[in-house]
């Protein structure tokens, strides 16, 4: 590989990666044009840790020389966990913990002793295995987020040349930038989703961070809390508070998120989440999937935690449907990115009348006229109430016991 080779390998990944191109496209873009210009890569993968609830990282493959089962796997933490013994005896392990910049070992001339993977590797083909680690400096480091690891083998005879190895040293750190600007970019759309809801996130991202920049949209609002919340956390031990959160959590945010729904804000025991469509029937027929799917994980909940001897509790849901702002709302220095009106303060009485009527869920009438002729006839009145806030009674409903799907 020339000087020209180099300068223009580095040209299109500098290119690609101020476009925008993702990891995958990135590391299989570049080894595809390393090798079109003479330089004997058969394998490659980068590794690179990132900011997630789940996932401390992910690591992308490119092979020249097989078919690849996947071109990306994300792992979990290793401390404790399952791939705790494997990274304890990687090459990765020792380059991080010594401070190396770089390994290589000559497969070819049986230099394997030291990691079973270079075995591996030598059984199949693979005659040379150059490992490369760039540091991020500490100052700017984002959460694990702290170097860009690299390995590159060849099945080439005798290996890689020293020309070879110098041309890498040149040209990875590049690609390591482009791929850091990737994984920076997906740790943003992560955080800001995981946050602040999967649509107010993307709405962020895409500028709208003006105070006081909110739209009007007609939308169904979700209530729903834990039943007898505040005595259940006086009951049980503080240990158990968090995994009690977490696990009714989920089957709430998992069941709005699958029938479309956003998760606008946790509170506590408490979800506020919405449902928007061009037509109002389909958002309300969606609410009324997600309370359907997230009664039948209530119920599985609920058998695992009393099989296990844990704490149990009942969600009550208050579903309506109205007019709201919905956009960034607080001071020039802490914003939320909620819904706001008086369609959201009747939601939230709705849903605290759950108690008073000893009912898992109510709907108020607005959103009981949306609904298809077939759905409203499994709902049934409750009577009509005043509601704190609400100028006028409200009638409410709930699913008749005996017509729940």
């Amino acid at each position: 590989m020339n000087d020209p080779d180099i300068a223009s390998i580095t040209a299109w990944t500098v290119e690609r990666g101020l476009a925008g191109d993702g990891e995958i496209a990135l590391l299989h873009g570049f080894c595809e044009r390393c090798a079109a210009a003479g330089l004997p890569v058969t394998r490659a993968i980068a590794i690179i840790d990132t900011l997630h609830p789940v996932y401390e990282g992910r690591v992308f493959y490119w092979s020249g020389d097989r078919p690849l089962d996947t071109p990306m796997s994300q792992y979990e933490p290793n401390s404790g966990g399952d791939g705790e013994p494997g990274w304890l005896t990687s090459p990765f392990y020792q380059m991080f913990n010594s401070g190396e910049g770089e390994m290589r070992r000559r497969l070819h001339l049986g230099e394997t002793a030291d990691f079973a993977v270079l075995e591996d590797l030598r059984q199949e083909g693979q005659t040379d295995w150059f490992a490369m680690v760039q540091r991020f400096d500490k100052a700017t480091a984002i959460g694990e987020m702290d170097c860009f690891m690299s390995r590159w083998t060849t099945a080439q005879p005798g290996g890689f040349s020293d020309a070879d190895i110098t041309a890498l040293r040149r040209l990875v750190p590049t690609l390591g930038l482009a791929i850091k600007s990737a994984s920076l970019a997906r740790v943003a759309q992560s955080l800001v989703e995981a946050y602040l809801g999967r649509d107010p996130g993307r709405r962020v991202l895409k500028g709208k961070v003006s105070r006081g920049a909110a739209e009007r949209i007609n939308a169904v609002i979700w209530f729903s809390d834990l039943q007898g919340y505040t005595a259940l956390t006086e009951r049980i031990g503080s240990d158990e508070i968090i995994p009690l959160l977490n696990d009714y959590a989920e089957i709430v945010i998992t069941s709005v998120h699958a029938a479309g729904g956003d998760v606008l804000k946790l509170m506590a025991d408490g979800v506020l989440a919405i449902f928007t469509a061009g037509d109002p029937a389909a958002a309300c027929a969606a609410a009324l999937a997600a309370e359907a799917s997230m009664r039948l994980k209530h119920d599985e909940l609920n058998d695992r935690r009393a099989a296990a001897g844990r704490p149990v509790s009942s969600i009550y849901l208050g579903l309506h449907i109205g007019d709201v702002f919905y956009g960034n709302i607080g001071s020039k220095d802490r914003l939320d990115f909620t819904v706001v009106g008086q369609a959201v303060n009747e939601a939230s009485r709705i849903a605290s009348m759950c108690r008073s009527v000893d009912r898992e869920v109510l709907f108020s009438s607005a959103f009981r006229e949306f609904l298809p002729e077939p759905e409203q006839h499994r709902l049934v009145s409750v009577g009509r109430y005043a509601l704190r806030g609400v100028s006028r009674p409200e009638e409410l409903f709930t699913i008749d016991p005996e017509r729940r799907g």
